[in-house]
């Protein structure tokens, strides 16, 4: 079991992103999530985390399990679960808002996804397509050298 989750919030073709405060990946734009508390189940910690970063309450049955990032860098790897949520499109939320974690902020899906944006993580363009668009629960597999991105590569997750 990993310890983490990543929740990315869609309303439209818009993504709601923070901008982290904190380490790992401070100053640049990312979902939202956190770490699995004891006896939490990942599904669970993702509607905590979401709840407690953005005060938006997301119910069970309005978020999807899309799926497992993995990395490996020489010395260390880690692994994290995915969720999306997709809001209506008349949902109102007013941003950017300082946040305990950062700003939150809403993004255009294409702004996110550009070549040249430097301002989210490099995995995130990997994956991020893929997890909105296919239907599939994928694991995402990222190999780092020296904290950079070197290899990438997905597969389904067996059921």
């Amino acid at each position: 079991m990993y310890k983490h989750t990543l929740c990315f919030i869609k309303r439209n073709e818009e993504i709601l992103m923070l901008n982290r405060e904190y380490d790992p990946v401070k100053g640049l734009w990312n979902g939202v999530g956190g770490k699995i508390e004891k006896g939490e189940t990942p599904l669970e910690n993702a509607i905590r985390e979401i709840k407690e970063e953005t005060n938006i309450e997301v119910k069970h049955d309005q978020i999807q399990f899309k799926g497992i990032i993995k990395w490996e860098d020489s010395s260390y790897s880690g692994g994290m679960y995915i969720y999306l949520v997709e809001l209506l499109s008349e949902f109102t939320y007013q941003t950017p808002k300082k946040a305990s974690e950062g700003i939150l902020d809403w993004k255009e899906i294409s702004w996110i996804l550009s070549d040249y944006n430097y301002g989210v993580g490099e995995m995130i363009p990997k994956f991020l397509s893929k997890i909105l668009h296919n239907e599939l629960i994928l694991e995402h597999n990222f190999v780092l050298s020296n904290h950079k991105l070197i290899d990438y590569r997905n597969e389904e997750l067996a059921k």
